[in-house]
């Protein structure tokens, strides 16, 4: 028999390795070929297959959060509690062996969670637009490189510009450039309407495009641009949409998406935009167009302003997403001012986050410095994307920092009329000579970029304090006038411990860290007795602060775990650095724990609330599991002095 299981708790910490090291033990007593899952605060490890899936006999979830069940469709299926995975591992696996579990279907769902499902959904207008702007992106940027390319190898210079010889090699490529500008607009309005109404949209949905764009059809010389090419996809989409709901015989519907839908949709969108919709949009993105290429001094600088802000302040999201569109539009209306200062936007906030890290190590954690280069790369070619970590973890500091950036980026380019020929940004698209003065264009990215880099380097704090230097057999060392005292005298010194090399429980404790005879007679008496040991080693800024942590986690559910341990943490960021102590209370503790037992074995986790990745976490994973060995335990309340407690600790990997 195979079993699988999947072991989750809201923390993600101990319980959810605890459950998993009980199930694989009692599967490994009762000769069950037994496989754990846990979904952690450090992530999924040991992850369940499709073969391990289709295999299974049956699948346990043991968790207090949602776990998704999709993947075990068809299957046998006992969903608890973790405290069940942790108490009564046997038990469950008991259960499958008697046959006395359910085959999970889905479609049991009753109507309320699919209604809650349906509320989940982002907006559909936004949906069906960003479906056909994904589409689109692709021919406007190959479109434009093709251009700039033959612009840059095959351009002449001359009194009235660059000009490409007619019998040019390059002037074909230009052509190419320009055939992919020309389905811009069907293809925007040809995959909203596919979102919408699926493929009997298409066809309508690029022939009202292609209307949109070209204005001959009603009589305009520019046509109505991205605008009436969204008009056309919705329409186009909605009225696909309607005709498929209408009910026709069965022997017709094999045709319906094929040709009847198409036909009619076609018919009713086209003439729909050459008699009605096509001029009236037309007038008004050619007003918009001229103004825009009329727009001098002061009011220049406000549309610059408004889409440097818009392109950095959700970085590729919906804001972003309008600007660029914006700017590409203008592009195949021949307007390249608008994408000039948009692509030095673009590029500010991932470089400029980069740049950050790189010019104050104090302020950021390792693993911050290591996504500051990703980021830098990212921006040399347009994507903006790469600040999301940062803008993510510190928003208030961050997003004002790029968005200012971007701001000044972009005036700049405006101001110094770099014009964008492609719909793409970052210092690729200038090296690839698809921008209007290029000399300007860095001058306007660099000085944005270095506005963000030392606006956020302003605003962010540096990190408080440094990680103390284990020492072997306990203490700690710290620096007086410039020389390094022994405060436990201490045999050696061992290399200071970067947290992304932590590889066990004592290299974030230490002796001075162990209490092998706690006093406290209450939970929160023993709480307060090891939170003074944090505080005896510099590692809290305030005993209270840190405090309230605790009793914050512990009034969500008890950090009692059963067995006689426990296992208090906090998050705050009153906490310096990641660092465990350990206490034993000899006549144990009442802590709630799950299965009654008082608590005599106490372990404190302190993690800043800006932990420097997941060490600490993979830290109480291997904790929690060795503590599921009753010989260990009993080896840990056997100890009679620190030293002891530090050497058998150290044995944890």
């Amino acid at each position: 028999m195979k079993v699988l299981a999947v072991t989750a708790c809201p923390v993600g910490i101990a319980h959810t390795y605890m459950a998993a090291e009980n199930l694989q033990k009692a599967g490994e007593e009762m000769g069950i070929d037994i496989k754990v899952e846990t979904q952690g605060s450090i992530g999924v490890e040991n992850p369940l297959t499709e073969q391990d899936i289709e295999e299974a006999d049956a699948i346990i979830i043991a968790a207090d959060k949602e776990v998704s069940k999709e993947r075990f469709v068809g299957k046998k299926l006992i969903v608890t509690g973790v405290q069940e995975g942790i108490r009564k591992p046997k038990e469950l696996i008991e259960q499958i062996q008697k046959g006395d579990v359910s085959v999970y279907r889905p479609e049991l769902r009753d109507a309320t969670d699919i209604k809650k499902d349906r509320k989940k959904k982002e907006n559909p207008i936004y949906k069906h637009l960003m479906n056909g702007v994904s589409y689109m992106v692709p021919f406007i940027v190959v479109g434009g490189l093709l251009i700039a390319i033959a612009l840059t190898l095959g351009g002449e210079q001359t009194p009235g510009g660059i000009v490409i010889p007619e019998d040019s090699i390059w002037k074909q490529i230009e052509s190419l450039g320009g055939t992919a500008f020309m389905f811009m607009v069907p293809i925007l309005a040809g995959f909203i309407a596919v979102s919408i109404a699926d493929r009997p949209g298409l066809v309508p949905g690029m022939i009202g495009g292609f209307i949109a764009a070209n204005g001959s059809f009603y009589g305009s010389e520019a046509g109505a641009g991205f605008i009436g090419g969204i008009i056309a996809g919705f329409l186009a989409g909605y009225v696909a949409l309607a005709i498929k709901k209408i009910k026709v015989p069965k022997a017709v519907l094999p045709v319906m998406p094929i040709i009847f839908i198409p036909i009619i949709a076609s018919v009713i969108v086209g003439l729909l935009f050459i008699f009605v919709i096509g001029a009236p949009v037309a007038q008004v993105f050619e007003a918009l167009t001229a103004w825009l290429a009329g727009m001098q001094g002061a009011s220049s600088i406000l549309l610059a302003l408004i889409l440097g802000a818009m392109i950095a302040v959700d970085m590729g999201g919906p804001f972003n997403k309008v600007a660029f569109l914006f700017g590409s539009a203008m592009i195949a209306e021949g307007n390249y001012e608008i994408m000039g200062p948009i692509a030095v936007a673009i590029c500010i906030p991932p470089i400029g986050m980069g740049l950050a890290t790189m010019l104050n190590k104090r302020k950021y954690l390792d693993n911050e410095r290591e996504a500051g280069k990703a980021s830098f790369t990212m921006g040399l070619f347009g994507i903006t994307e790469g600040a999301i970590p940062f803008a993510a973890q510190d928003p208030l500091r961050v997003i004002p920092s790029i968005v200012v950036g971007s701001m000044v980026g972009s005036v700049i380019a405006m101001i110094g009329s770099v014009g964008g020929r492609v719909a793409h940004g970052g210092p690729i698209v200038a090296v690839l000579g698809a921008v209007n003065n290029v000399v300007m264009f860095f001058i306007a990215a660099i000085v944005g970029v270095i506005v963000t880099a030392f606006m956020v380097n302003f605003l962010k704090k540096d990190l408080v304090g440094e990680p103390a230097v284990a020492v072997a057999g306990g203490g700690t060392l710290s620096e007086t006038n410039g020389e390094v005292q022994d405060e436990s005298a201490p045999e050696e010194v061992e290399e200071e411990v970067e947290m992304e090399e932590i590889n066990k429980l004592t290299s974030i404790t230490n002796v001075d860290l162990i209490e092998t005879d706690l006093a406290g007679e209450t939970r929160d008496d023993v709480i307060d007795e090891l939170i003074e040991k944090f505080d005896a080693s510099g590692i809290l800024n305030s005993k209270e602060a840190f405090r309230q942590a605790i009793l914050n986690r512990e009034s969500q559910s008890t950090t009692g775990l059963g067995m006689n341990i426990a296992i208090p943490h906090g998050k705050s960021n009153t906490v310096k650095r990641p660092a465990v102590a350990f206490g034993i209370k000899r006549d144990g503790v009442d802590w709630k724990s799950l299965d009654g037992t008082e608590a005599k074995l106490i372990f404190m986790i302190a993690v800043p609330e800006e932990s420097a990745g997941d060490a600490h976490l993979k830290i109480l994973q291997m904790l929690s599991r060795k503590l599921m060995d009753e010989e260990f335990r009993e080896q840990l309340l056997n100890v009679h002095s620190s030293e002891e407690a530090y050497k058998l600790l150290d044995t944890i990997s």
